[in-house]
């Protein structure tokens, strides 16, 4: 185990390799940790190769699943369907961190926040950077991600090369309207258990069956319930009552809005405006068929991956 503090920001540093071979073939993974005053963060990278000159790539997980489970999926037979796998073949360095409250994370006895959840994103973003003698990273936020990954790219845009927002909620979208009428659920309890079961109906939510794999999805189901003995409402809680969060104006470095056909927070009448105002003139809109909320783990996920890969190895 390497540690390094750096006190002008109060972040203390812990890596632990544990090189792991992947589906993908070379690929192999390391997890890492980063202490932000008082609160462990993990984080798990996948690279093929030397990560040395390699572009970074962060992912930020949304509000029930961690970094890990939702972004490397190993599914026996269908390589495919870990993102994290298939961007570390196209030569990034990728990291996925739990927020706290989340997988392998500290959990804090009361709510979290999605404030904190920035926060930790922050001191993962400054310790990637550090590790790799980096000036900024590609950041991708899926659904409640891209609430707390929206926030970081307002307040540290000089941190931040190219914003891929995925699956991005706005106000009156169908799922956070029902969240709505659970919110003294919420707020009387912290956290929730999710049993195996609980997880798949987020698959054909607003979506046709025929767009998922039953394979996916079970083995989705049985990694999340793994790693979620118990799921922070935090997240929930804000999307229920403080949306907006992000002020497009604000965003102000190149960025992708995508989501897929049939999602259940993201559309066109409530992403469009958002997207209209985004001032970087260097922006994008997708839609991808065959998806909904879950398009990364869905039948529209080789494309979704194409989209993402070439935005960020744009120009």
């Amino acid at each position: 185990m390497k540690h390094a503090l750096l006190p002008r920001l109060g972040i203390t540093l812990y890596a632990l390799t544990c090189f792991a071979a992947s589906a993908a073939g070379e690929i192999a993974g390391t997890e890492h940790w980063v202490e932000n005053a008082g609160t462990r963060i993990y984080v798990w990278e996948k690279v093929d190769g030397a990560p040395e000159g390699k572009k970074i790539i962060v992912l930020a997980h949304g509000s029930a699943t961690a970094g890990r489970e939702s972004f490397d999926l190993q599914v026996p037979g269908k390589p495919s369907y870990s993102l994290m796998d298939q961007l570390a073949s196209e030569g990034f360095d990728v990291f996925a961190l739990d927020t706290r409250g989340f997988g392998r994370s500290t959990h804090p006895e009361g709510h979290m926040t999605t404030a904190q959840a920035k926060d930790d994103l922050r001191a993962v973003v400054d310790y990637v950077l550090k590790l790799r003698d980096a000036s900024r990273v590609n950041l991708l936020g899926w659904s409640w991600g891209t609430q707390y990954g929206g926030m970081f790219v307002m307040e540290h845009p000089e941190k931040v090369e190219r914003y891929a927002s995925y699956a991005q909620m706005h106000v009156n979208s169908p799922d956070v309207a029902k969240r709505r009428a659970r919110i003294d659920a919420f707020r009387a309890n912290p956290y929730v258990t999710i049993p195996e079961a609980g997880w798949k109906p987020r698959f054909t939510s607003m979506a046709p069956a025929s767009i998922n794999e039953p394979e996916v999805v079970d083995a989705y189901a049985k990694a999340a319930a793994a790693a979620e003995s118990r799921t922070a409402t935090g997240p929930q809680l804000d999307l229920a009552t403080i949306l907006p969060m992000v002020n497009p104006r604000l965003v102000s470095v190149p960025t992708m809005i995508i989501h897929g056909q049939y999602d259940d927070v993201a559309d066109t009448d409530g992403l469009l405006p958002f997207f209209a105002q985004l001032p970087n003139p260097q922006k994008k809109y997708v839609i991808v068929p065959e998806a909904g909320h879950m398009m990364h783990l869905q039948k529209g996920h080789m494309l979704f991956q194409h989209e993402v890969v070439s935005f960020f190895k744009a120009p």
